[in-house]
């Protein structure tokens, strides 16, 4: 009963329990439907019973379930009351009752996440129990990385599962980069007829000498998106996309030369970039290239209603501006200072083209550069220095420094740990990061929307390393997005490693293939396969 994760605000224990039998009924009051046919689908997969329709409240007194809204609660807040009526989860929304039926399923145990019963003749309960609960962040969020290796629709889909039972509620989708472009515009269909797919992939780090010779690639349909939008809607999850500009772009200057400075290199002779690290080849500062994306976020947004539309603009690398005539022009056309104005300049435009659109520019804190277009927000990931900056000059934010909530980066100093990247993370780290700088007062700190563990995946060549790399330190972030937790050294991380021995029951019967507590099992190691380790602690900023 106290197992739960994240931890609930408040639970009161009873004495009892619910039964869940074949007579029980499930009713979804008003406004709360969606969750009705989730939970029924769910339930009736993983214990066989068909938890008919209830079609009044007291359909399902003694050993029923009761879904529905109460205006008293916040947005995202639950209540859920198990005692001798039957389990009755009231949300001042939607997604609050939502939450409060992943909080349910839970409290069934591990095998309430299978999808079919493996024991029939079971008895399901619930303990009699009073949990009220809601988040401490509105931006609870996943970055996954499907540019680098491509992660099928099916992949994706499981995703939004796991992050939704982790009461997770934003969705980063880093659908382009320069190994590949991975949503179908219909304008541009060079963008995946050859960017989607590179000859070749680096295997390990960028030094490593090892290569997987076998074409690599995949992108997704727009129906695909649509799909995958739907499906995250009906978990109460955002879908926030990321089509990167001006740097990491030599995918669509590999479909579209022209995208790329002509002036200095000659662009037709790039391909999908088959390595890692930061590219030289960055877009065009030219009108052509403004038109062209701008094609490309006109289907973006007919796709994605989400409030942001991530940008990029991390990891632009200038030189080539530097030497082209055209960048130099545009330059003293604008009467600009520089190529890091250059920049801001052209993220400007995309802010002010979403925001004639109704929707809001974000992108990682190197756009703070040269200055930052009125509206836009930041993804801090350099640390807690761009946040901080952000906020403090009236920018919304969201805190996702590298150091602490990069899950590519290694969960262990052990030689066993497969490609090692950057500093150690391990789960009690992740579990003390605090998402709010302490030198923001509090007007500013209102500027943090919330946080997001980035899942990079250069060196994950499927899903088992997503796995591997993003598990157990999932539930860990997500205790600290949801749960109002002491400060970072103050927190019982001996509470919640007992809570994880239920949780990791409940990732097994999800079939999450997580870092085991012991370390690496054998088929998860990548023996001589070089990293890029980082030793010593990470930097505090």
């Amino acid at each position: 009963m106290t197992e739960l994760i994240p931890a609930p605000r408040s639970v009161v224990a009873g004495s009892g329990e619910v039964r869940l039998t074949a007579r029980s009924r499930l009713y979804a009051g008003t406004g709360t439907e969606g969750v009705g046919h989730w939970l029924r689908t769910v339930l009736h997969q993983a214990t066989g019973l068909p938890l008919r329709e209830g079609r009044v409240l007291d359909d399902t007194e003694g050993d029923g379930i009761g879904l529905q809204l109460d205006t008293g609660l916040g947005p995202e807040e639950y209540r859920l009351a198990g005692d001798r009526g039957g389990v009755l989860i009231e949300g001042g929304s939607a997604a609050g009752v939502f939450w409060g039926a992943q909080t349910l399923r839970q409290l069934l145990g591990p095998d309430a996440y299978r999808r079919a019963p493996i024991d029939r003749d079971r008895t399901w309960t619930v303990p009699h129990v009073t949990i009220e609960d809601s988040p401490r962040f509105r931006w609870r969020g996943l970055m996954l990385d499907v540019a680098r290796h491509f992660m099928p629709k099916d992949g994706v889909l499981r995703y939004l599962d796991l992050m939704a039972a982790h009461k997770l509620n934003v969705f980063h989708f880093h659908l382009t980069d320069d190994q590949g472009w991975r949503i179908d515009i219909e304008k541009y269909p060079r963008l995946t007829e050859v960017g989607s797919w590179r000859a070749r992939t680096k295997f390990g780090h960028r030094a490593s000498p090892l290569w997987d010779d076998r074409p690599h690639g995949g992108h997704y349909t727009q129906d695909d998106i649509r799909e995958i939008v739907a499906y995250a809607a009906e978990r109460h999850i955002t879908v926030v996309p990321e089509i990167d500009v001006p740097g990491h772009s030599q995918a669509a200057i590999a479909a579209y030369p022209e995208l790329g400075n002509t002036d200095v290199i000659d662009t037709s002779a790039l391909s999908v970039w088959d390595t890692w690290g930061i590219n030289p080849n960055v877009l065009a500062p030219t009108d052509n290239t403004l038109r062209f994306y701008e094609g490309v976020f006109e289907e973006v947004l007919e796709l994605f209603p989400s409030e942001f539309i991530h940008v990029g603009g991390d990891e632009c690398l200038k030189d080539q501006w530097r030497q082209s005539p055209t960048a130099q022009r545009r330059i003293r056309e604008l009467g600009l200072k520089d190529e890091d104005e250059l920049q801001a300049w052209f993220i400007g435009h995309f802010d002010s083209w979403l925001s004639a659109r109704g929707r809001r520019l974000i992108g990682w804190d190197e756009i703070l550069e040269g200055g930052l277009a009125p509206g836009a927000t930041v993804s801090s990931w350099r640390g807690y220095a761009g946040g901080i900056a952000a906020a403090r000059a009236g920018h919304d934010v969201v805190m996702c420094p590298e150091q602490r909530v990069y899950l590519d980066h290694r969960q262990d100093a052990g030689a066993d740990e497969p490609v090692p990247i950057g500093y150690v993370r391990t789960l009690e780290d992740v579990y003390r990061f605090e998402p709010v700088p302490t030198e923001l007062t509090p007007d500013e700190a209102r500027h943090v929307l919330g946080t997001q563990a980035n899942v990079w995946t250069e060196v994950m060549e499927d899903h088992a390393r997503v796995d591997y790399q993003t598990f157990p330190r999932l539930a860990a972030f997500a205790e600290v997005a949801w749960s109002s937790l002491p400060a970072p050294e103050e927190r019982d991380f001996a509470d919640f490693e007992r809570r994880m021995t239920a949780h990791y029951g409940r990732l097994d019967a999800l079939g999450v293939a997580y870092r085991p507590p012991a370390g690496p099992r054998p088929w998860q190691r990548r023996p001589g396969v070089l990293g890029r380790p980082i030793d010593g602690p990470p930097p505090n900023r």
